[in-house]
């Protein structure tokens, strides 16, 4: 196995979550008409599986401790696959919630263990890899949103899930020989935990930043389409335009974030997405035109494709001896961020108060900016 073919391995993980993850949840209104779910239901739903989803960050680093990420990577995306082959079969709401509660914990334990096996890439190579992963996952996603449509309107709506349970078992058959299965350096995992602590304080302050980039981007997805139709009353073929103009700017720094780092620091690439997200979601709270919205979803787009692979690059980099478990830790703060973004913003406004609301992600961006004074990697690190 190359160097190469095991980064294009790990890469597809990525991709495959992008695509699963942007199918299952825009195929979601075709199974709450099927089976006559409220929208409290559906809100519902959508917070079990970020639970779920923590669970699975846990189980993730309990197999990767054990047996290491790759086998932890290949059992999340084989559960994945079959929850998503369940959902197109079942008809009743009952095992329905079941097959979506296993991809939830699929999905977190894909998560974390992906995150690992960048860690090690990353250590391998020597150099930053993080913004080309998360590119592919956010391509993926895109190209997910454009497969459903197109199987909606050709009358089969639920054939993507099939197709992205396909694509997650190919990779999970192609990972068995090129994702990388060494585990971190010691001789037992008990040795480790006696000679080598966990790097709290690191994992705090990493974990706030992975905290502040899902915040705002849950409250993205989740608002901006809402926004720019209740609250500046744009046409419905417009409204999503926010949302899609936010996807594009986060392809575009994920795919340019690596060089950044290697051309400046990781801490000024970092404050420097923080005040453009700062920025632009003040933006969208003050500017209450489509332009000025358009505008700030796209500068908060730039700011989180280039804050998540950061922040995770340096879990990685932590401490190299227990990287695995470090990563399943910082990984749970994304599914805080997740539901802070979309509960936070519903909670306070609606309608055109809603543009205003935006302020609570700058506010928790700008939270996070004392921890860039202090380091989180350690001495060990080479990139």
């Amino acid at each position: 196995m190359t160097p190469r073919a095991g980064t294009i391995a790990v890469a597809g993980a990525y991709g495959a979550q992008g695509l699963g993850y942007a199918i299952a949840v825009t195929v979601l209104p075709e199974f709450k008409s099927r089976l006559d779910m409220t929208e409290t239901t559906l809100a519902l739903l959508l917070l079990g599986m970020c639970i779920a989803a923590a669970g699975g960050s846990i189980l993730a680093d309990l197999i990767a401790v054990r047996w290491g990420s790759k086998q932890s990577l290949g059992a999340g995306l084989a559960m994945e696959a079959a929850a998503l082959i369940a959902l197109t079969v079942l008809g009743d709401l009952g095992p329905f919630l079941v097959a979506f509660g296993i991809y939830g914990i699929g999905l977190g334990v894909v998560d974390a263990a992906a995150n690992m096996q960048g860690a090690l890439v990353q250590r391998h190579t020597g150099t930053t890899v993080f913004g080309r992963f998360y590119a592919t996952y956010t391509a993926a996603a895109m190209i997910g949103a454009l497969v459903v449509s197109g199987a909606v309107s050709g009358g089969f709506p639920l054939l993507p899930l099939a197709v992205a349970a396909t694509v997650q078992i190919g990779v999970v058959v192609a990972g068995a020989k090129l994702f990388d299965p060494a585990r971190a350096a010691r001789k037992s995992h008990e040795d480790t935990m006696a000679r080598v602590p966990m790097p709290w304080p690191g994992i705090w302050r990493i974990g706030a930043l992975v905290l502040a980039a899902f915040t705002v981007d849950s409250a993205v997805a989740t608002w901006s389409t809402a926004y720019l139709s209740d609250g500046l009353a744009v046409a419905a073929a417009t409204a999503p335009l926010g949302f899609a103009v936010y996807q594009a700017a986060v392809l575009v720094a994920r795919l340019t974030v690596d060089p950044l780092v290697r051309r400046f620091d990781r801490t000024a690439v970092t404050a420097a997405a923080i005040g453009i997200g700062v920025l632009g979601t003040v933006t969208v709270a003050v500017v209450a035109t489509l332009p000025g919205a358009i505008i700030g979803f796209a500068a908060a787009g730039l700011s989180i494709g280039a804050l998540v692979p950061i922040a995770f690059a340096a879990a990685g980099e932590l401490e190299p001896d227990r990287s695995d478990e470090v990563i399943a830790r910082v990984n749970l703060f994304n599914y805080g961020g997740a539901v802070a973004g979309a509960v936070a913003l519903g909670l306070v406004a609606a309608g055109p108060s809603l543009g205003t609301a935006f302020l609570i992600p700058a506010v928790v961006l700008i939270a996070v900016v004392p921890t860039l004074t202090r380091p989180t990697v350690t001495r060990r690190s080479r990139v």
